[in-house]
């Protein structure tokens, strides 16, 4: 796979129009031309991420702790945010995207629809002034094979280059100060329902993406692609024979049933891995003490289970890879033989815990079936596995074995209606990304609240349409609200406290020095609580539903900033944003009946909202925290 030629896509500006910006038509198209060189001298992403004035990663790290040290903004005086200046991305469709600020420059993403889809913007991140904007021209048939809306979930920096994947299976290069287009190349075919939604991830000249698609029987992949020439490094398969998903000798995992050769193959029955799901659209962390790369791999295709017995690996999977060749080095498989598209591509927090006594190179995964898993990161071993959402399909993980035990009582049969699915088919946790506070020691976790009634029907692999084979819908669980907000401590192993929220909470997380921790609902609400007891310390009404995710920052101004897109979608929100009958419970995979009401909260929307305490409520920042926001 090599690049596609660069006229597969236009940028703005061109090399003609960065030459009036520099008011010299030769310098701008010297500047177009030496562009890679230019972007070479940039400071690397470790550096820029030390700086706390930047959030350089979608997840702000490469520990996905979405925890920022700055504190002007903290619990005392939070309730006197304001909105400094906000920015219409030009599409009112599902905003998940994280916002990346580099040096006083903001970068942002917009959805895949209306003239431009994926368009990027360059903003000053104190003032909203448009730097610059590149708008690709992709395929917009892209939008047919699209899951669960037409959402991207940021981009990716590193040395002096901006990295966005389009949902056509594309990875493009732009230069971070001009907009110009450095290189694109094509990673997936959507005539094989292959798209890609995933914020990618810069590791050591290299950018990591993974592709979506598992409900159209797409074999899912994790690719390194190298900064500098666009060109792949390597590709691991989430299934198949250990050659193609990289395992080799040095591949170790901790439980015995998952070793053996070639078990991507034997899991599953003759050539059903090659339709079998497994994507990597998810979140991705980094130890670079240890050089793994960890994420997860998501459900096995289809969802009807009696159409695939097995364990089904490497579905349902958490991985730990060597970054440099992307070969294994163990892996968990969370769900064999997953029967509820219990996906797990969650994030991945890696912190340092004290266990028993003992520290240890912890992992904590907020599973969709439910359970807080606590691992080893260095050897994948499954130190706790606890219930922190209500649960009827499973009952509970062997922590000798590692396998999570199936309530058979909710075992589906072919053409049969299995009610009280819990947690319905979205998991207590998607994708919405949690954060992590060294200074609590507590983890936020943003989480839906549902359950489901599910019923299984044979159905027929045709490629780039549809392979589900299930009827399901789903509705509020116990208590009747949809969505939560909660802190969980990982060594106490126990929730500590948590806000209930009648839509669901679909955003991501963030958690600052200040002791104050961001998230949004469904139904408009941005808000801020105390990180210590959960208290309610500020809200605003945002033009439409929040799904994204709260980053803050500081501009060149010396003002922090936290910032969130405004736009309800992703798979819950198409109801509202898209023509999704409302009346139809079972619409969107069966989304539609948990958010039939969302139309009378919210429609769609594309505006990010940038919010202050203003100048004169701030000390300019310098490096030193300008309020403690409480003891450590």
């Amino acid at each position: 796979m090599s690049p596609l030629p660069p006229s597969k896509f236009v940028h703005r500006p061109t090399c003609y129009q960065a030459s009036r910006r520099w008011g010299s038509l030769r310098f701008g198209f010297l500047l177009c031309l030496f562009a890679p060189l230019a972007a070479s001298a940039q400071p690397n992403l470790s550096e820029l991420a030390a700086d706390q004035k930047n959030w350089p990663i979608a997840s702000r790290d490469y520990a996905n702790t979405r925890y920022s040290a700055l504190d002007q903004i903290n619990a005392e005086n939070v309730a006197q945010l304001k909105l400094a200046w906000s920015f219409s991305v030009g599409v009112d469709r599902g905003q998940e995207a994280a916002p990346l600020i580099i040096d006083g420059v903001l970068y942002v993403a917009a959805p895949y629809d209306g003239p431009r889809p994926n368009q990027v913007f360059a903003l000053d991140a104190a003032t909203g002034e448009l730097k610059w904007s590149y708008a690709p021209k992709p395929d917009l048939a892209a939008k047919g094979v699209a899951c669960c809306d037409v959402v991207t979930r940021g981009l990716a920096y590193d040395n002096g280059k901006i990295f966005l994947n389009t949902l056509d299976n594309h990875m493009v290069a732009l230069d971070a100060r001009t907009g110009v287009e450095l290189w694109v190349t094509k990673l997936g075919d959507i005539n094989l329902g292959e798209t890609i939604t995933m914020a990618p991830l810069a590791i050591k000249g290299k950018v990591l993406a993974g592709n979506s698609g598992g409900e159209m029987g797409v074999r899912g992949w994790l690719t390194a692609i190298d900064q500098n020439t666009g060109k792949i490094v390597w590709r691991a398969h989430s299934t198949g024979p250990d050659s193609e998903v990289l395992i080799g000798p040095d591949f170790k995992p901790f439980y015995d049933w998952m070793k053996g050769k070639d078990r991507g193959v034997d899991t599953w029955p003759s050539d059903r891995w090659k339709t079998g799901g497994g994507t990597v659209w998810g979140w991705l962390s980094y130890d670079p003490t240890l050089n793994l790369v960890y994420y997860g791999t998501a459900n096995p295709g289809p969802w009807n289970s009696n159409q695939r017995p097995g364990d089904n690996l490497w579905t349902s999977t958490i991985f730990a890879r060597d970054a440099d060749t992307g070969m294994a080095k163990w892996a968990y498989q969370v769900s064999p033989h997953d029967l509820w598209d219990h996906d797990e591509i969650n994030e991945n927090v890696l912190v340092d815990l004290e266990i028993n006594g003992a520290q240890r190179k912890a992992l904590i995964h907020p599973g969709r079936n439910g359970y807080m898993y606590v691992m080893d990161r260095e050897t994948g071993e499954v130190l706790s596995a606890d219930p922190y959402e209500t649960i009827t399909v499973y009952k509970g993980v062997d922590l000798k074995t590692g396998r999570i035990e199936p309530n058979e009582a909710f075992k589906p049969a072919l053409n049969k209606t299995i009610e009280n699915i819990c947690p319905a088919p979205p998991g207590a946790k998607d994708w919405q990304p949690t954060a992590w506070s060294p200074r609590t020691k507590l983890l936020y976790v943003p989480h839906q609240h549902l359950c489901a009634n599910f019923k299984t029907s044979e159905v027929s692999y045709i490629a780039g349409t549809p392979f589900v084979g299930a009827t399901v819908d789903m509705y509020a669980g116990p208590g009747g609200h949809r969505g939560e907000f909660m802190a969980w401590d990982p060594v106490k192993r126990a929730k500590v406290w948590s806000i209930t929220e009648n839509q669901l909470v679909w955003s991501g997380a963030l958690v600052t020095a200040g002791d104050v921790a961001f998230y949004g609902t469904m139904d408009r609400m941005f808000k801020a609580v105390d990180a210590r007891s959960g208290k309610l310390l500020w809200q605003i009404r945002a033009p439409s539903g929040i799904i994204g995710q709260p980053v803050t920052f500081v501009g060149n101004d010396g003002v922090q900033y936290v910032a969130i897109l405004s736009g309800v979608g992703g798979w819950p929100g198409v109801v509202a944003n898209a023509e999704v009958d409302p009346r139809v419970r079972n619409g969107a995979l069966g989304f539609t009946g948990a958010s039939q009401d969302l139309p009378l909260y919210t429609v769609g929307g594309g505006t990010l909202l940038v919010f202050s305490l203003g100048k004169e409520a701030t000390q300019r920042f310098d490096g030193v925290p300008a309020k403690s926001g409480g003891p450590p």
